[in-house]
């Protein structure tokens, strides 16, 4: 046996039920070949064996986010100005006036999504008076959640709004007392009208986009994800929008496990496109690193219920049934998974009388078929998705959206939101992850922190310690939990023989550390399929190269991704906060608000 590579002298988490923790760890053909003792695993070593000595450093399996967006993502990195992290509005206003200056015509500044104001050490958002002088020619899209958007002047102009401009649907264009646009976009009562604006932004060439997508992975790999299962999106049509990752796959480039799920892009063309795409694909085909998973997250458009906690809960229209119970029979005579959006317990009890309808006809309790998100749901509706062999795929949306959820439902509805112990504790399969990259962060370390602790990234105490997960449960979600959700749980997310050699040496312990410390963990060597991808300090030389990002004037050139400088939550002492549609109320008072 030729081993390839040896891990020794360290303290590797595995999540075998045999050896749990052990010293060390051989790797051949990209997969666990043993673990054991720093005797045992050396013993195995020949002259060419790679030895990487962790001096005492803790490993764990690959992190596996259940819900991320990684295709769509990486087809914008390069454009993208992250205020992920940032600590303060004067350094997120420094870096989009830095930003601004350098972006060439017709490029816009677009700041989409991953951060709150309750982030920031002011406590609010950026006013329209700092957008413009920041950037009073470059166009500036800004991106609150996915109840809101802020245009500066320059972007107005380029969209040629006026007092004239009609609301869209789905949507509404704030004036002022003159008719005048102000610069807010409203997501009333969805996101249409900021997917559509967002669209009008000019793209990456498809070598950028290539670029693109491998310096995102990167950014993965720095804090330790190896696998993702990808949830689609808005504007990811299927197969055109898929080239990129597909032409990294023939390259050997891909640097992430990604499993994907095919979403539905036209109102009322959604069961057309499953009938089209049953035909041409199927579930697993692909590759160990790239491969189809099945349908979602959106099957329906009529299904959607948008989880904007400053507006009331949506109801679905009528129509909703009968589209989607259609393209679940679909897919359950093709025995397709599917996964699906749903925050509000409402829309899952009727979903679930929709996937009981087809189970009478055709098996689910198979198809590894799950919910996303499902903050709401209540112990009725989950023993109905236990019975119907479904899963939860979880997320730490409420760590943003938190103090909204809070200042609309009470504090003591928040407290126990999603009720994942209950979950566990009834045997659903459950997988963590972050739905980044325009809500919530793709930081997986947030979410683990927030699992363990309970907080939002403004700091508000949104649970109770009796309903936080263990620092062992968390990061079991987050690993083989997640696995389950692509089919892989029999070669994924454990560091047992025979299993993928997708794994991590952390920069703090994560069993020991201070628990707000969590957030500043960092990968210091990511492995995946025993290949290293991303290396850090001692382990730097290890890690190959990549091509320097482009073009030259991305942010991500001058800023980098997430921002892991400052990883504790600000303390807000009876600060005005301004959410994004204008209103006020104040931070510190036990609540959050």
């Amino acid at each position: 046996m030729e081993i390839e590579s040896i891990l020794f002298n360290g303290r590797i988490t595995t999540y075998d039920p045999l050896r749990p923790e052990v010293a060390a760890i051989a790797i051949l053909d990209g997969r666990v070949a043993a673990i054991g003792s720093n005797d045992e695993i050396l013993g195995l070593a020949n002259s060419s064996t790679l030895q990487i000595d962790l001096e005492n450093r803790r490993v764990i399996p690959g992190l596996n986010d259940s819900h991320l967006h990684v295709i769509r993502a990486g087809l914008f990195s390069n454009l993208e100005l992250r205020w992920d992290g940032l600590p303060t509005i004067a350094e997120a206003m420094r870096q989009l006036k830095e930003q601004a200056q350098r972006t060439p015509p017709p490029q816009w500044v677009r700041v989409i999504g991953g951060w709150n104001e309750f982030q920031f050490a002011e406590g609010r958002m950026p006013s329209f008076k700092e957008l413009n002088e920041a950037a009073p020619d470059t166009p500036v899209f800004l991106l609150h959640l996915y109840d809101s958007a802020m245009l500066n002047k320059a972007a107005i102009r380029v969209l040629g709004l006026d007092k004239h401009a009609p609301n869209p649907p789905g949507g509404l264009i704030a004036k002022d007392q003159r008719g005048n646009p102000t610069g807010l976009l409203i997501a009333e009562p969805n996101a249409l009208i900021l997917y559509s604006t967002i669209a009008n932004a000019p793209k990456l060439s498809f070598e950028d986009q290539l670029n693109s997508t491998r310096h995102f992975m990167r950014e993965l790999n720095r804090f330790g994800v190896t696998s993702v299962s990808d949830a689609g999106g808005g504007g990811q049509n299927y197969p055109d929008d898929y080239s990129v990752v597909n032409q990294l796959e023939r390259d050997g480039h891909l640097t992430v496990r990604i499993a994907y799920s095919l979403f539905a892009q036209k109102p009322g063309e959604e069961l057309n496109d499953y009938t089209r795409w049953l035909g041409m694909t199927k579930p697993g085909h692909g590759s160990e690193f790239l491969r189809v998973n099945g349908a979602g997250e959106n099957l329906a458009w009529s299904a959607a219920d948008f989880e904007n906690f400053l507006q009331p809960r949506p109801d679905m229209k009528p129509v909703m049934e009968s589209e989607l119970e259609a393209i679940v029979l679909k897919l359950a005579e093709a025995k397709w998974p599917w996964r699906i959006h749903a925050t509000y317990d409402e829309t899952i009890e009727r979903f679930l009388n929709i996937f009981e309808r087809v189970h009478r006809e055709h098996r689910i309790d198979n198809l590894r078929w799950f919910i996303d998100h499902a903050e709401t749901v209540t112990d009725r509706n989950l023993e109905r998705i236990q019975k119907l062999g479904g899963g939860i795929a979880i997320q730490h949306r409420m760590a943003y959206q938190g103090e909204y959820f809070i200042r609309r439902y009470g504090v003591e509805q928040a407290k126990k939101l999603p009720p994942i112990r209950q979950m566990l504790k009834m045997g659903i399969p459950v997988g963590a992850g972050t739905d980044g990259t325009r809500v919530a962060s793709y930081h997986p370390w947030t979410c683990l922190w927030w699992l363990v602790t309970g907080k939002t990234v403004g700091g508000t105490q949104l649970h109770d310690t009796a309903d936080c997960l263990t620092r062992e449960g968390a990061l079991r979600l987050y690993t083989h939990g997640s696995a389950w959700f692509s089919s892989e749980d029999d070669r994924k997310g454990t560091l047992s023989q025979g299993t993928f050699a997708d794994l991590v040496v952390l920069s703090s312990d994560y069993f020991s550390v201070e628990a707000d410390a969590i957030r500043s963990i960092e990968s210091l060597l990511t492995m995946v399929g025993g290949k290293v991808v991303y290396g850090n300090g001692k382990f730097s030389h290890l890690a190959p190269e990549l091509p320097p990002v482009s073009p030259v004037w991305s942010p991500v050139a001058h800023y980098g991704g997430y921002n892991n400088r400052n990883p504790s939550p600000p303390s807000h002492e009876h600060t005005p906060v301004m959410a994004a549609d204008g209103r006020v109320w104040e931070t510190g008072c036990g609540c959050g608000l």
